[in-house]
């Protein structure tokens, strides 16, 4: 090294020495490259520890056995860390107390060609100086600070008050907004009109529920959105909401021919909730399941009686025949015992009658064309009409299939028609339209030109046994029309009209799946069921696979796109169920579901409005009435 060096190294030692901080420069290897006098008297380190060369380790235990960073349990690790540490040095800043109670910044910064640069500056006086600053300041501004410090509190409370608003705000505003959504959601009208009658609040269900009506009804007055006739049907109800007084009632709207069930529900400022649904499809099977019920009462109360009257006119048919196979019977004797045998065979109808409107009849809805069935209805009727009355068809009914028990309806149908005949006498005209009303119904209206129903019959016309054609009527024609009508949830009316009589019949519209011969899922848990409706299936010349539950089902729909038709029991293996499967097909392909469930169980009734549903037992007649052709198919081909 030269002298001129050497003088250098002085001078810049002079000048470190000089700076009233300490000072320390450390290279890449952890080696002290040069430190100044303040560092070594700061620390109070030895000279081997400030001599050029000393290593950052040997300073740092050191000082850890000297207590300078307070109780070190094991200084080895913690001279390890701090050694870990300063391989990755980053720039830092940091205050810390050391063990003689002196306050000291810590400041380094990485140098260019490795290593760092630390600067160690005592502040104990400055910390000092602050304290006493900050003391002083707090005694000269007690009050102020007092006054801020309320202030300060009450912009806390003003501040956590606002946020407890504006959280209130928002679950309000979530909470609306779900409210809305459920309510947009349920396939039901949910409303609130004020005392004036008009809409304050509406969810767009009113159209969904009462075909015809609009949606957007904010603001309008009831009587305009439901119509001056559906109105009408409502006020009474309405003006009892407005007394104070809940009301919950059933109304037919004769636009489109919908049952709506309505709840009336008033508010504490002389407002009314509403929540209106369509129970068409409810009042169809509530009908049907009514029905079923009279019938089993009057099967009961009937059967005893219609046995015991049987033997009686048994023993009197057998002793009337007897009594005419004897000789020399004086002739006016044997017009008595004829007149007694035509009169027990007359009784004996009478109680075959008796038993067919009591006896327990399941429905047996098939695909039915209604084309066809109106056409076979004038061939039966025609003959039986006198010369000069003349029967008219008119057909407006679908072309589309329909599922309907066609024996029962024809059965009706022809009643009816030979009623009209016998009001017409030896002329007239009968008249029988058929069409389709909203898609809800199947309406015939079968109309005469004689002298109309009485004031009686109108009022007793469905009663057992009340007839007016005197001893040719037996009382029982229109009471089984109107028994097999409410059978099938539909409904009967008679009416007059300006020149004649008229009968209205309608039975619910249920369009029929369009079932073509193909490759059938069958879902069907008990395997011995399954293997039954597979062997019906096959027999009809269609390709079946199968599965057990509603998953396994529609697993097979995803993998194979070739399935034509789907035939599922209702109650499945598993939690998801046949309904659950018609859900998922969405009329992806024809399904139709089967079950033994009663039609008061509610999930036959879920079933009724999820699908078809094909009753159970069932023969192969009633599968084959699935796949049959219309004859516009069968001309087709």
């Amino acid at each position: 090294m030269t002298i001129s060096q050497n003088r250098t190294q002085e001078l810049t030692a002079a000048g470190l020495n000089l700076i009233a901080q300490s000072l320390t420069i450390y290279d890449s290897d952890l080696r002290l490259v040069v430190c100044n006098v303040p560092f070594q008297r700061m620390f109070d380190l030895p000279d081997a520890l400030v001599t050029p060369g000393a290593t950052f380790e040997d300073t740092i235990r050191h000082l850890a056995l000297r207590g300078e960073y307070g109780d070190v349990t094991d200084v080895e690790t913690f001279v390890a860390e701090r050694v870990e540490q300063a391989r990755a040095f980053e720039v830092h800043y940091m205050e810390r107390t050391r063990s003689n109670g002196r306050i000291i910044s810590v400041e380094g910064a990485p140098l260019p060609q490795g290593g760092w640069v630390t600067v160690y500056t005592d502040i104990t006086r400055t910390k000092q100086q602050e304290a006493l600053l900050q003391g002083r300041s707090e005694e000269l501004s007690d009050q102020l600070n007092s006054y801020a410090e309320e202030l300060s509190t009450t912009n806390r409370a003003l501040s956590a008050m606002n946020a407890a608003l504006e959280e209130a705000k928002r679950e309000l505003t979530e909470i609306e907004a779900r409210t809305r959504l459920t309510t947009e959601m349920m396939p039901a009208h949910i409303a609130h009109v004020d005392a004036s009658g008009r809409y304050t609040y509406s969810n767009r269900q009113l159209s969904t529920v009462i075909p015809g009506r609009p949606s957007d009804i904010h603001g309008m007055h009831i009587r305009d959105a439901l119509g001056s006739s559906a109105y009408d049907r409502i006020a009474s109800h309405l003006e009892t909401a407005y007394s104070g007084q809940a009301s919950v009632f059933e109304f037919t709207d004769d636009a489109s021919a919908r049952r709506i069930r309505a709840a009336f529900t008033p508010d504490t400022r002389g407002g009314v909730y509403i929540l209106s649904m369509d129970v068409t499809t409810e009042m169809q099977a509530r009908v049907a399941l009514q029905q079923t019920r009279r019938r089993a009462l009057a099967a009961q109360m009937t059967s005893g009686l219609t046995h015991d009257f049987s033997n009686l006119l048994t023993i009197i048919l057998g002793l009337q025949s007897k009594l005419l196979r004897l000789q020399d019977l004086p002739a006016q004797a044997t017009d008595l015992a004829e007149g007694t045998l035509a009169a027990a065979r007359r009784g004996g109808t009478l109680l075959s009658s008796i038993a067919g409107m009591t006896a327990q009849r399941a429905l047996r809805p098939e695909v039915t064309d209604l084309h066809t069935l109106m056409q076979d209805l004038y061939t039966l009727a025609a003959p039986t009409l006198p010369k000069d009355v003349r029967l008219n068809i008119e057909n407006a009914a679908p072309v589309t299939p329909i599922l309907l028990d066609a024996g029962m309806a024809t059965d009706s149908l022809l009643n009816l028609i030979l009623n009209a005949r016998d009001a017409c006498g030896a002329s007239g005209d009968i008249s029988v339209t058929v069409g389709l009303v909203h898609d809800t119904w199947i309406e015939w209206q079968i109309s005469d030109t004689g002298p109309g129903f009485s004031e009686a019959a109108l009022t007793r016309g469905f009663d057992p046994f009340f007839t007016t054609k005197g001893a040719e009527g037996s009382g029982l024609g229109l009471p089984m029309v109107y028994d097999m009508t409410k059978l099938a949830g539909g409904d009967l009316r008679l009416e007059n009209r300006g020149d004649g009589a008229r009968v209205v019949l309608r039975l619910p519209y249920r369009p029929a799946v369009k079932a073509v011969k193909g490759l059938v899922l069958l879902v069907e848990d008990r395997d011995d069921l399954r293997a039954l409706y597979r062997g019906m299936l096959t027999d009809l010349g269609q390709a079946v696979i199968e599965a057990v539950g509603a998953d396994e089902a529609s697993a097979l729909m995803a993998d194979i796109p070739d399935i034509t038709f789907v035939l599922s029991d209702v109650q499945l293996t598993g939690e998801a169920t046949g309904i659950d499967l018609a859900h998922r097909v969405d009329g992806a392909v024809p399904i139709v579901l089967m079950t033994s469930l009663p039609v008061d169980n509610p999930l036959y009734q879920a079933a009724q409005k999820a699908a078809p549903v094909l009753r159970k037992p069932f023969t192969p007649d009633d599968i084959a009435a699935l796949f049959a052709e219309t004859p516009a198919q069968v001309s087709a081909e």
